[in-house]
């Protein structure tokens, strides 16, 4: 139950209008995350290098990117749990610190079994700081136009993979691998310090019974905006509210939490998958040049940003529901096109790939948004985390599966694997509850 003190807070929280209070806490938890990205991809545009450097096997190819993914599944969940009990600020700044001395640790390394061990190692950090700004930003923002707050943050990630590309493209063919690795950790340790700097949520605040710390925010925000005096100030405690993981799997949450694992399996399966790989099939099976191999798998990034532009504008009147839908269904017919008869032409994998992904792509920020909605305060970070680690574990089986599918059965076989993914999608996102323009208090008891 939420007492009148907590009711009152909330309805506060509600009549902030978006504003420049807003601005800083999302640039600097948007500039994590865009390094978050930025690590998490980096070594798809090492990859092509280090196969020639190493001689690796398409296997070992797999096992890398992998091995990432598993390390972020432990992130998910540790992080998650961190910012549950401890908050989200230093939840967030942690998982940032973590991820960038490990990006610094790759450039120094020169075998395969030591970067193995490295990438899993940095995963923990890539995996715990995702979710829980997802949670921070979803947990700032008001019913009344949240997707589009949101989106326009979660707009970072994919301007970080598509810098990631860019970058990528441009300064490894000359200046190596490494340089990818120093590039993602040196600023990360700057901004985990700015993190530390940030308000806690008022939300997770309230949830903990400390209302006078909450009420010192969102007089704040009230300030920084035209909003008019508050409607009550409460300094009575409120009962604090405890939650474990087992409630996720409860009588009212245990369809909610079955359909989001779901569509965070099948997203991610898919994006993760082509992400990882494209670089490498351009190069290795199409015969592409290293820079142009490189290039064309920037491509992808490019796409998701403009949709998820289109998205942004669009999901508060669309609706989450409809728009994932019509997203897994689409991307599901393109690559089975890709896959059926048009995987022999470099120039039809390029457009169907890139346009794919997009599409697809979109629904993975959208997830980042839908989730947190349809948990409470108590267990929002580890409802959020807990579903990531379905994109953990099925981005670890992806880059697996394609490694040896890719030897066995050629690239067609790969592209139908991920159209199955998009079917599977597309039927559980046909349960999502709706959530645009409901408050978060409403939405989850």
């Amino acid at each position: 139950m939420i007492d009148v003190a907590t009711e009152g807070l909330i309805a506060r929280l509600e009549r902030v209008p978006f504003s420049r209070w807003h601005l800083r806490p999302r640039v600097t938890m948007g500039s994590a995350t865009f390094f978050d990205a930025f690590d998490a991809l980096s070594l798809a545009f090492v990859l092509p290098v280090l196969v020639r450097e190493w001689s690796m096997s398409p296997a070992q190819i797999g096992w890398l990117i992998s091995v990432g993914y598993l390390g972020q599944f432990a992130g998910a969940l540790l992080f998650g749990a961190l910012a549950e009990r401890f908050g989200r600020i230093r939840s967030a700044a942690g998982a940032t610190a973590l991820m960038s001395v490990m990006s610094l640790a790759c450039a120094m390394t020169g075998s395969f079994s030591s970067l193995l061990a490295l990438r899993l190692v940095q995963g923990i950090g890539v995996g715990g700081e995702m979710p829980v700004a997802a949670v921070y930003i979803n947990e700032l923002s008001k019913a009344q136009g949240r997707g589009r707050f949101f989106l326009l943050y979660e707009l970072i990630f994919p301007v970080g993979l598509m810098a990631t590309g860019q970058i990528g493209a441009l300064v490894v063919p000359t200046l190596g691998w490494q340089i990818m690795f120093l590039i993602g950790g040196i600023p990360g340790l700057v901004i985990a310090a700015l993190l530390l700097r940030l308000p806690e949520s008022p939300r997770w605040l309230i949830g903990k019974g400390r209302l006078s710390e909450a009420e010192a925010i969102i007089s704040e925000m009230e300030g920084s905006t035209a909003v008019g005096p508050p409607l009550r100030s409460a300094r009575a405690m409120s009962v604090t509210e405890r939650s474990g993981w087992i409630e996720l799997l409860s009588g009212f949450y245990r369809g909610r939490t079955a359909v989001v694992w779901t569509l965070w399996a099948s997203a991610f399966f898919i994006t993760n998958g082509l992400n990882n790989w494209m670089p490498t099939l351009y190069n290795r099976v199409y015969h592409l040049g290293l820079d142009q191999s490189l290039r064309a798998a920037t491509l992808t990034n490019v796409a998701q940003v403009l949709l998820l532009l289109v998205c942004a504008f669009t999901i508060d009147r669309i609706g989450r529901r409809r728009w994932t839908v019509a997203c897994f269904v689409a991307g599901a017919v393109l690559l089975a096109t890709l896959g059926s008869f048009a995987a022999q032409s470099v120039t039809a994998v390029i457009i169907l790939v890139t346009v794919s992904y997009g599409i697809v792509g979109s629904v993975n920020a959208v997830l980042y948004l839908y989730t947190p909605e349809i948990y409470p305060t108590r267990m929002r970070a580890i409802g959020t985390g807990s579903a990531t680690c379905w994109l953990r574990l099925s981005s670890a089986a992806g880059p697996l599966l394609v490694g040896y599918l890719v030897a066995a059965k050629g690239t067609e076989s790969v592209f139908l694997m991920f159209a199955a993914a998009g079917v599977i999608g597309a039927l559980a996102a046909t349960f999502m509850l709706e959530t645009r323009n409901r408050r978060l208090e409403d939405l989850a008891p």
